[in-house]
């Protein structure tokens, strides 16, 4: 399997869960349905799927690299979709790299992510 580069910009959103606050990336447009196509190819190649879908990544975002993963979401319109599922896929930034990149919730991030 070949591995692809996408690019992507979307904002850093906060969101306060029961264990702590996590501040994540929501990718979604071309760039999701990308990752979405490299999940299925990767599950006909390899007969299963990861833990909860997931799609190993490396994900960078201005000089800060590293390993993650992206993790499917329904999106609120995929009900609504005639023919095809849409998904967003989530990622977590720690705040490790939100402060090597001065990052704060609501900045627009850009993110590029190598599909593993």
């Amino acid at each position: 399997m070949t591995m692809e580069r996408l690019v992507f910009t979307a904002p850093l959103v906060r969101w306060q869960g029961d264990r702590g606050t996590y501040h994540l990336l929501v990718i979604t447009d071309d760039a999701a349905e990308a990752i979405a196509m490299h999940e299925r190819l990767r599950r006909l190649e390899y007969g299963a799927r990861r833990g909860f879908g997931s799609v190993k990544v490396v994900a960078r975002i201005g000089e800060t690299e590293w390993k993650s993963s992206v993790f499917p979401q329904k999106s609120p319109s995929s009900s609504n979709a005639v023919g095809r599922q849409e998904r967003e896929w989530i990622l977590l930034v720690s705040r490790k790299v939100m402060h090597a990149e001065d990052l704060a919730a609501g900045d627009e991030v850009r993110l590029e992510l190598e599909l593993i």
